[in-house]
């Protein structure tokens, strides 16, 4: 078995979301944070693009919903930015 560089995206991706999640709930950060849905976003992301050199659909689907979910957080936040004076 080899370790090339896409597993180490999705390495860190699966490091990004587990450390939000873990920071979240020691409330060391916010989950309508604009951070913790970039971090969320960009983790899924990465596993993704692990995901697409050892096809797995079920975590392509899941890493997909993950990644949607954390881009409708981050178009909040910064529209809530934008409407703030």
């Amino acid at each position: 078995m080899s370790y090339e560089w896409h597993d180490i995206l999705g390495n860190l991706g699966v490091t990004f979301i587990v450390g939000t999640y873990i920071l979240l709930q020691m409330e060391r950060m916010r989950g309508e944070s604009l951070t913790y849905s970039i971090l969320n976003a960009l983790g899924a992301s990465f596993v993704i693009i692990s995901l697409t050199y050892n096809f797995n659909l079920s975590g392509i689907i899941v890493q997909s919903f993950w990644a949607g979910i954390s881009v409708i957080g981050i178009i909040r936040q910064l529209w809530l930015r934008y409407q703030s004076p």
